[in-house]
């Protein structure tokens, strides 16, 4: 079984110390950690992946999910898988189903340090992010994330969710950046007109402080369509918006995917009280050999 290739470099330089892809450990040291291994609502465990099969686990139900399901058009790197030039560089956390042992929920999360080590973040393709630039140090980009038609409850995004804050409070970073895609084809509607309606509903309420907005490389054309329907965002980008996050601009059109995509920023300072316990007391993993280790990052 391969292992995932576990570089060196740290984090960040910004006042932290010096960590690891893997596992995040302080003094250099290399642990790949189990990290979160608790069954969840449902029997569901979530967990990092370690191994190059179970990165596979998880561009594989991206690929029913994406191009099965939605119709996307994705690059025939793998049959039957979605593979792109950011996996490599991301960890890859996967939710599983504790009687079949099938990834049936997955987000992968790019780290400030992998982020340079690619090049940039999958959103750059897609926003000219210069206003961000102050935040890039502690920011991470989730992207990718889907969960199987049988398991669409809440309980398999709330485990993501959980483990996501573990890792952010655990890394001490506070900012968490994406791309929340709106299916060009929603509720019975074409061309954009979800999305343009959702945008007009977003911007009034939720919208980034104009230090942080940003410009979409391929605009979706929101004033040549009808934004004044009244439709609900699809239900992971509520679920972004009750975590007190904010728009950061206009939706980007992503022609592969057949979706609008809005540019979203989460910070950890923003989040209602509620949900801020949740952020700043991630309990201590520890990896197969019982020791206490940092979260995979």
């Amino acid at each position: 079984m391969k292992e995932l290739p576990n570089p060196t470099f740290a984090l960040s330089p910004v006042a932290m110390p010096q960590v690891i892809r893997g596992s995040l450990c302080p003094s250099g040291q290399t642990v790949i950690s189990d990290a979160v291994q608790r069954p969840a609502v449902g029997k569901i465990s979530v967990s990092w992946a370690r191994h190059q099969d179970e990165v596979r686990a998880a561009q594989r139900l991206r690929y029913q999910v994406f191009a099965v399901e939605m119709g996307a058009t994705l690059p025939i790197t793998l049959a039957g898988h979605d593979v792109d030039l950011f996996d490599d560089y991301c960890e890859h956390l996967l939710v599983r189903d504790e009687v079949s042992g099938e990834v049936i929920g997955t987000y992968r999360v790019l780290t400030p340090t992998q982020a340079k080590r690619a090049g940039s973040t999958y959103s750059d393709t897609e926003f000219d992010l210069t206003r961000l630039r102050s935040l890039r140090e502690r920011m991470v980009e989730l992207g990718r994330s889907c969960v199987h038609i049988d398991h669409r409850s809440g309980a398999v995004i709330l485990a993501l969710w959980g483990a996501l804050a573990e890792f952010m409070a655990r890394n001490r970073l506070d900012t968490m950046i994406g791309c929340a895609s709106i299916p060009m084809q929603t509720g019975g509607l074409s061309s954009g007109q979800a999305a343009a309606s959702i945008w007009r509903q977003v911007r009034q309420t939720h919208l980034a402080p104009i230090e942080y907005h940003v410009t979409p490389r391929l605009a979706l054309p929101v004033d040549q369509l009808d934004g004044s329907l009244d439709i609900e965002p699809p239900a992971l980008i509520r679920g972004y918006l009750r975590l007190g996050a904010k728009v950061l601009g206009a939706p980007a059109w992503d022609p592969d995917f057949n979706s609008a995509d809005l540019p979203m920023m989460m910070r950890i300072a923003d989040l209602p009280p509620r949900y801020l316990k949740h952020f700043t007391a991630a309990p201590v993993v520890k990896s197969a050999a019982g020791t206490p280790v940092e979260a995979a990052a």
